[in-house]
């Protein structure tokens, strides 16, 4: 199990969670913030500081955004694990449920 950064995110990307984790293990992504599912530790640190509310305990996403667990795990199928997002800095990639979004002006 692990937690999962869902649409809210997407073009917000407060990093408020990563300042949390204790694991580093919530990467950057162009346009949203991932949460790379073999790194997390299921500790929870990252929900309740997510001012958008985009971070959702695997089983407990809503069903409108379930497909955001697969574009958390599936983001990393080519960066494997690194082992720390602090030394990767932002990944200059998405994975394709989300770089197909619409812009999102900040406040929307």
């Amino acid at each position: 199990m692990t937690y999962v950064i869902a649409e809210p995110c997407v073009d917000v990307k407060d990093k408020a969670c990563i300042e949390e984790c204790p694991v580093d293990c919530i990467y950057e992504g162009k346009r949203s913030l991932y949460i790379h599912p073999d790194e997390c530790v299921d500790c929870g640190a990252c929900e309740p500081v997510c001012p958008v509310e985009a971070i959702y305990y695997e089983d407990d996403v809503p069903e409108q955004w379930t497909e955001y667990y697969k574009a958390n795990v599936e983001f990393f199928d080519d960066l494997g694990s690194p082992g720390g997002a602090a030394k990767m800095g932002q990944i200059d990639k998405d994975h394709p449920i989300i770089a197909t979004l619409p812009l999102r002006v900040h406040g929307e």
